[in-house]
C-alpha cells in the first residue's frame, strides 16, 4: 500500500492541475483537509506495525512507551513515609491535627445516655421503627429513629449502622422514607436488608431546629464560642454509637456508618474521628480545602458555620494545617468507601478529588489493605442514584454481613428423563 503525502514545501494538486502554491483561501482550506485525511491514514498504517500515534508538531511516529508517572498536589500525604511504621507515628500528627481542627478539646464532658423509647410502629411487617431519645449534653436531648429488624428478635449478635442524613429539615423522617426523596430513604433501605440502623437528626434539624431556622448555628455558637459545628455533630454521632454499643441486639464489632451530602461529610468525621465504626460509606461528601475556589465557605458569616475560627485564615487564602486525604487516611485500615460525581460543584474541583483519592488507595496499599478502599465516580450530580445505593449497601454487606455476599456453584439435579 502507497499513501501520497504532500509536504508544506511541495506543489499541491488542486482540482487535478498542478500549482506552485494555494491561490486562495479556499484552496488553503481544501489543502489542509487533504493534508489531515493523509495523516489519519498514515496513521492507521503505522499503527498496524506496532507505532501507536504521530506527534502533531512533527509527524513523525512516535513508539509506544510506558504509561508516565502520576503525580499532585496530594503526594503530601506519605512524603517521608514507607513502612507502616512510618506511617503509624505520622498518623498520631494527623491525629492531633484533625482534633484541633474541630477543636474536640471544647466539647462538654460526656453525659450518661438516659436513653428514653418513645412510640414505636412496625413497617410492613419487616422492621419495628421507635423514636428514641438521648442526652448529648447536660441540658439538651438528640432524638434519632431506631429501626430493628423482626427477623432478628432472639437472634443474637448483629451488625448496625449510623445513618446520617443531608441538609433537610427533619432528617431523621427522610431517612426514614416518610418525607421527600425515597432514594435518601437509607434507614428503610438498610432495615429491610437486615441491619439495625440508627437515624438521628442533625443538631440544628428535626426536633432542635432553632428559632432563627433549620442548620442556623447561631445559637450554638453563642452557648459554644470555642467549639466548632463540625465538632459538636462528630461528638454527637459518636454518642449514636454508644446507642447501638447499649443494645444487646448489637454486635459492637460489626458497626457501620453512611450517609449523603452533609451526612456524607459526618460519615467521614465520624470514621475519622471513632474506632468504633468498623466500615464507613460516604456519598457526595465535603469539598477539600486545597483546589477550592470557595474554601471559605467552611468559614462562611451566616447561616450553617462549619469552622467560625477558619474565617481570618482562608480570607487571606490560607489553609488549615490538615485537609481531606489526611482525614480521610486516619480511617485506614478500617473499609472505606467513596461515591462521588464530576457534577457535583465544581468540576475542577472533583477532578482533583479523583486525584486525592488515588493517594488515599495508597495508604491502604501501604497496610497491605488495598481491598478496603474504593471509590465510584458518576455524573447524575449531588445525587445518590441506585447505583450509588446498591455500591453503598452492598459495600456494608462485604464488611459487616460478609457470609451473605458468598456465592456458590450451581448443582443441577437430573430430571430423570
Amino acid at each position: 500500500m502507497s499513501i501520497g503525502f504532500c509536504t508544506a514545501n511541495e506543489p499541491r494538486p488542486t482540482n487535478g492541475r498542478p500549482v506552485n502554491g494555494p491561490d486562495t483561501l479556499a484552496q488553503r482550506v481544501i489543502i489542509h483537509a487533504n493534508i489531515n485525511r493523509r495523516l489519519a491514514a498514515l496513521t492507521l498504517v503505522i499503527g498496524l506495525f506496532g507505532v501507536t500515534s504521530v506527534d502533531a508538531q512533527t509527524g513523525s511516529p512516535r513508539k509506544q512507551d510506558d504509561p508516565p508517572a502520576v503525580h499532585s498536589s496530594w503526594d503530601d500525604l506519605l512524603e517521608g513515609v514507607s513502612t507502616a511504621e512510618d506511617w503509624a507515628n505520622h498518623r498520631k500528627i494527623l491525629q492531633k491535627r484533625f482534633l484541633d481542627l474541630i477543636r474536640d478539646d471544647k466539647k462538654p464532658e460526656r453525659p450518661s445516655l438516659k436513653l428514653k423509647w418513645h412510640e414505636s410502629v412496625v413497617v410492613d411487617g419487616v422492621y419495628t421503627r421507635w423514636l428514641v431519645s438521648y442526652q448529648v449534653e447536660n441540658d439538651e436531648r438528640a432524638h434519632a429513629f431506631l429501626g430493628i429488624p423482626l427477623k432478628l428478635e432472639g437472634k443474637g449478635k448483629n451488625p448496625a449502622v449510623v445513618v446520617l442524613h443531608g441538609t433537610y429539615p427533619r432528617g431523621k423522617e427522610l431517612a426514614a422514607g416518610l418525607e421527600d426523596n425515597p432514594d435518601k430513604a437509607f434507614l428503610d433501605h438498610l432495615c429491610r436488608r437486615g441491619y439495625i440502623v440508627i437515624a438521628p437528626d442533625h443538631f440544628v434539624a428535626g426536633h432542635r431546629i432553632p428559632p432563627e431556622g433549620s442548620y442556623d448555628t447561631r445559637r450554638f455558637y453563642k452557648k459554644h464560642p470555642d467549639w466548632t459545628a463540625v465538632g459538636k455533630f462528630t461528638y454527637e454521632h459518636s454518642i449514636a454509637v454508644d446507642v447501638l454499643v447499649s443494645l444487646e441486639q448489637v454486635d459492637s464489632a460489626r458497626i457501620g456508618v453512611m450517609g449523603h451530602s452533609l451526612g456524607g461529610q459526618g460519615t467521614l468525621f465520624l470514621a475519622a474521628y471513632d474506632p468504633r465504626i468498623k466500615a464507613a460509606a460516604c456519598s457526595c461528601a465535603a469539598p477539600t480545602f486545597r483546589h477550592n475556589p470557595r474554601a471559605e465557605s467552611w468559614a462562611r458569616n451566616r447561616w450553617y458555620v462549619y469552622f467560625k475560627h477558619l474565617r481570618p485564615a482562608l480570607l487571606r487564602g490560607e489553609r488549615p494545617p490538615i485537609d481531606f486525604h489526611e482525614i480521610m487516611a486516619l480511617v485506614a485500615p478500617r473499609p472505606l468507601l467513596e461515591v462521588l460525581s464530576l457534577d457535583d460543584g465544581d468540576p475542577l474541583t472533583q477532578r482533583q478529588r479523583v486525584l486525592m483519592l488515588m493517594k488515599v488507595m495508597d495508604v491502604y496499599k501501604l497496610l497491605g489493605v488495598p481491598r478496603n478502599f474504593a471509590f465510584f465516580v458518576h455524573g447524575h450530580g449531588h445525587a445518590v442514584p441506585h447505583e450509588s445505593r446498591e455500591l453503598i449497601y452492598g459495600w456494608l454487606d462485604a464488611h459487616l454481613r460478609p457470609e451473605t455476599t458468598k456465592t456458590r456453584l450451581v448443582k443441577g439435579t437430573p430430571s430423570g428423563r
